[in-house]
């Protein structure tokens, strides 16, 4: 007897048998057990999930001779004639080979007629969306009204191309793509049932290169039994499928976490020689990094993971988490661009280049290299101000010290040579105001013991309302906080303690922290700890340093434009072609002293 591939002698012939699909399961059962039938229904999905083997099943559920329910009994001659294919009230049709109108007509023209055995005709229409516009006028009519004796299932991966009007007429039922972590066990059960001898990792494979089909899932299978003569080993199914196994994509992060080019190189040539896909590398690789960072998040791996658990663990304590993130985006990013170098490889070596050379900052600090000479993680000296600081409570002295001890770190730590160097922005200024140590020491915090430094002495502040503008143009703070600054009025000073009003149009201004950042600022401004409160008053003050940097520009731009009006040669030109000045153009300059 000739050999029956595994997708056709595992297909499904009851609705229980069906892998996944609970949700169309349950209408259709439902349906059929509670006689709610409608006269067409629409089945789309991916290539493989069971469209047309639900279609099938429904078919059987509808014409079994002990009666309609979501349970045929499998028995009678009618549930065996669907199961052999050859029910005569079940009509097949594959739409791709039958798109013409005539062919269309041809087979409507025996709706009319009652079943020949059955209890109902059934038309399966497979991949209907090839039907040409014609064929779906003459298919209309009927499809909306057919005879109480018809039932039409169809079928189609592409529910895109369907007329609005056929959809209209259809219960419409989308079929899921089968997840890793159900297609596994699945064939593993499979593989036991046929008495196949197999590897876990190599039903991963399979699993993984199916891409939610069981139809392709069971292909596969197929394949991978020839090819190893009846048993299913990684190393053979990796070598089927073009693949390669983790291991290669471990020794990959090793050398990237290690900082290790040479080595780095050696495995992608390692690689080279299975010939792979380099966009399915990269792809291979950023879903390592992603299940690295689940670990790193919530301690514990995803259902459907492929790789191995140790080796995740260890990844995870020893590469720092925002390295994972920024080889993730790296690697994002790179792939987006892959179609545009000369060639793949060179490409993925790019992107790995790229890991190597680029460190995150944290804070304004430069991070370094992950790891050390021995592959495991370093703590660069960011990440420990870092950590040291959300160890120990934020008081506003210990804000400053922190700040300023990271500025100190920051100046001293050389920066390894493969490290991309720090932007002018991002390097503290030597001449940035310091702060005046407090008289009395303060006790060192857990943070650090060595380089502890003194909080900051109250401020003693004999600021006046009218001199915000220039104070706000002396403190050295940019961004959300300056903006902040420049829409507030001093409402009032006591000590050290300082009261802005801020206008309610730019209430979006007053964040937490950009408050907090302003009062740092002013703190080392006036060399001693301030205390700042912000409110919002019913109407906005006037006076705020934007409004008067507004009114200053105004001024001299109608001074400009005036100055143009009034100019002699202007007026002659003006007077001579008839022209007119334009405004708008109008640009007020800065005074310009002659050398």
């Amino acid at each position: 007897m000739s050999y029956e591939a595994l997708a056709r002698r595992w297909r499904p012939r009851r609705f229980e048998d069906m892998l996944g699909q609970e949700h169309v399961l349950r209408a259709l059962s439902n349906a059929l057990d509670q006689d709610r039938l409608h006269h067409a229904y629409l089945f789309t999905g991916t290539r493989g999930v069971g469209k047309t083997t639900i279609a099938r099943i429904f078919a059987k559920s509808l014409n079994c001779e002990k009666g309609v329910s979501s349970t045929p009994c499998g028995e009678c001659s009618a549930c065996k004639q669907v199961d052999d294919g050859r029910f005569l009230d079940l009509i097949e049709v594959d739409a791709a080979s039958r798109t013409g109108v005539d062919d269309t007509r041809e087979l409507l023209d025996n709706v009319a007629y009652a079943p020949s055995s059955g209890r109902y005709k059934v038309y399966l229409i497979d991949e209907v969306h090839m039907f040409s516009k014609s064929s779906f006028n003459a298919l209309l009519k009927t499809l909306e009204e057919p005879p109480p004796h018809v039932k039409f299932l169809l079928a189609t991966t592409d529910p895109q191309k369907l007329p609005i009007t056929v959809l209209s007429r259809c219960l419409q039922f989308n079929l899921k793509e089968m997840p890793d972590q159900l297609l596994r066990p699945y064939l593993s059960k499979l593989l036991d049932s046929e008495k196949v001898t197999y590897e876990e990792q190599a039903v991963a494979h399979v699993a993984q290169a199916a891409d939610g089909s069981v139809r392709d899932a069971l292909s596969l299978l197929d394949q991978a039994i020839a090819y190893g003569q009846g048993e299913i080993k990684s190393a053979e199914v990796e070598a089927m499928l073009g693949r390669f196994s983790p291991s290669r994509l471990y020794d990959v992060l090793d050398s990237v976490a290690a900082d290790k080019p040479d080595q780095l190189f050696k495995h992608v040539e390692e690689l080279a020689a299975y010939v792979p896909d380099y966009s399915y590398v990269l792809g291979e690789l950023l879903s390592l990094l992603h299940q690295i960072a689940t670990v790193q998040t919530i301690g514990g791996l995803q259902q459907g993971n492929v790789h191995d658990e140790k080796r995740l663990q260890e990844f995870a304590k020893t590469i720092a988490p925002h390295d994972v993130q920024l080889w993730y985006q790296i690697g994002i990013t790179g792939r987006r661009d892959m179609p545009y170098a000369p060639n793949q490889r060179q490409a993925l070596e790019m992107i790995l280049i790229r890991m190597l050379a680029f460190k995150p900052f944290i804070e304004g600090v430069q991070v370094a290299p992950s790891s050390n000479t021995s592959g495991q993680a370093a703590p660069s000296v960011a990440s420990t101000a870092a950590s040291s600081a959300s160890a120990a409570p934020k008081t506003s002295g210990e804000l400053q010290g922190r700040a300023t001890r990271q500025e100190s770190a920051a100046t001293k730590a050389p920066a390894p040579a493969s490290v991309v160097q720090p932007t002018a922005s991002r390097t503290p200024r030597a001449d940035a105001p310091r702060a005046v140590p407090a008289q009395t020491p303060v006790e060192p915090s857990a943070e650090s013991t060595e380089d502890a430094q003194p909080q900051l002495p109250p401020a003693k502040l004999k600021w006046k309302p009218e001199h915000w503008r220039q104070i706000l143009s002396e403190i050295e703070v940019s961004g959300m906080p300056l903006q902040l600054g420049r829409n507030c009025i001093i409402h009032s000073v006591s000590k050290d303690e300082v009261h802005l009003h801020l206008d309610p149009e730019y209430e979006t201004l007053g964040s937490p922290r950009s408050r907090e950042r302003l009062r740092e600022k002013m703190s080392l401004y006036a060399q001693g700890e301030v205390q700042l409160k912000v409110t919002i008053p019913e109407k906005s003050p006037q006076g705020t340093p934007a409004m008067l940097d507004k009114q200053a520009e105004e001024d001299k731009l109608n001074e400009a434009r005036n100055s143009i009006a009034d100019d002699p040669v202007v007026a002659e030109i003006v007077a001579k072609f008839d022209a007119e000045v334009s405004t708008g153009s109008i640009r007020p300059v800065d005074d310009q002293t002659e050398s």
